[in-house]
């Protein structure tokens, strides 16, 4: 009866109208700032890739299409929360996009990691690491965390199917992955554990060694630039931030669900943070790659001259972002992406 009332309470705050809009203002944000970010970026990397494939290039690409596939399938969610949380498309979109949405979280997770990984190495160990760095490792590096996230997140597609007497769907207004039965509790909790400890807990763990002495090394070179110096540090606490921010609230709530057995209603509110990682990633992807930075700056100077000739404004300033932008680029050329 317990668990019943505390489903009951987190049902009555999915299905309230302050709610719903929360969640659909978080959502059309990520969308707007994100999709078109990532749309560049995985323009940039995978044409990157297609000329000179590195390991960081390959991990970066594979990220920026884990977002991606996120943002397309992040309407359906819109919809939902439109719908006061109340599912009213298709039975199998349902599962589907749910799978999809906690597999590119995790997804988002191990790619960072292994980005962390590779800066390190190519810091303590330049030229051990340059001698048998290969982008075939990379790749299966990414497949094999592609799997492992799909195959921890398919405890959506088993509890769609275990205990078919309670589901979300047998109800007067049925609900997407948010309420459970005691049979459906027993399997979902050690999960969500796991989910934790192995998907979380370790790569967070990896960042953190890794970037904490990535930044300890780089300080210490005499060769390094403040400029890049400071660009490796704010790539280093960008990366551990984002592990705090959208990450932990979200995995925390695994723990919490397991020790009372229920899932927490401010869970709710705890994987909208992870919702906006998609937005944040380009970030990171502009820290870590100087071909991205190019990109954005051609962008940009493209974008003022472009309002410079609607408006009929005077060159001169687009004379002055164009060396701007030249000298940013030339600047760029001079370090490879390897270190920064």
């Amino acid at each position: 009866m317990q668990t019943q009332t505390r489903i009951m309470t987190e049902v009555d705050i999915l299905k309230s109208y302050g709610h719903s809009s929360l969640v659909l203002v978080v959502y059309i944000i990520t969308f707007l700032i994100g999709f078109p970010a990532n749309v560049v970026a995985f323009y940039t990397f995978s044409k990157k890739v297609r000329q000179k494939a590195t390991p960081i290039d390959i991990l970066l690409l594979n990220l920026s299409i884990s977002d991606l596939i996120f943002l397309l399938f992040l309407p359906f969610k819109m919809q939902e929360a439109m719908d006061k949380m109340i599912w009213n498309m298709p039975y199998f979109l349902c599962s589907l996009t749910s799978f999809i949405f906690y597999t590119t979280i995790y997804n988002s997770t191990f790619f960072l990691t292994a980005i962390s990984v590779e800066r390190y190495l190519g810091v303590a160990f330049p030229i051990q690491y340059k001698l048998k760095r290969r982008p075939l490792y990379a790749m299966v590096a990414s497949i094999f965390f592609w799997v492992i996230s799909m195959a921890h997140i398919s405890i959506v597609y088993i509890m769609q199917y275990f205990d078919q007497s309670n589901t979300n769907f047998n109800q007067t207004e049925p609900m997407c992955y948010l309420t459970f039965s005691e049979k459906q509790l027993q399997v979902l909790m050690p999960v969500r554990l796991e989910l934790f400890l192995v998907l979380f807990c370790v790569p967070f763990l990896i960042c953190c060694f890794c970037y904490i002495n990535f930044v300890r090394i780089l300080s210490h070179l005499p060769n390094v630039s403040p400029r890049k110096r400071m660009r490796a540090i704010g790539l280093s606490l960008g990366t551990l931030l984002v592990f705090i921010v959208c990450f932990a609230p979200y995995n925390v709530s695994h723990v919490v669900g397991f020790v009372n057995w229920v899932s927490p209603p401010w869970r709710i509110y705890a994987l909208l943070s992870s919702t906006i990682n998609a937005s944040l990633d380009p970030i990171i992807f502009y820290f870590s790659s100087s071909a991205l930075r190019n990109t954005f700056h051609n962008l940009f100077k493209k974008s003022v001259e472009r309002m410079q000739r609607l408006c009929g404004c005077p060159k001169a300033l687009s004379c002055s972002i164009t060396s701007c932008s030249r000298s940013q680029r030339e600047s760029t050329q001079c370090s490879n992406d390897s270190s920064l």
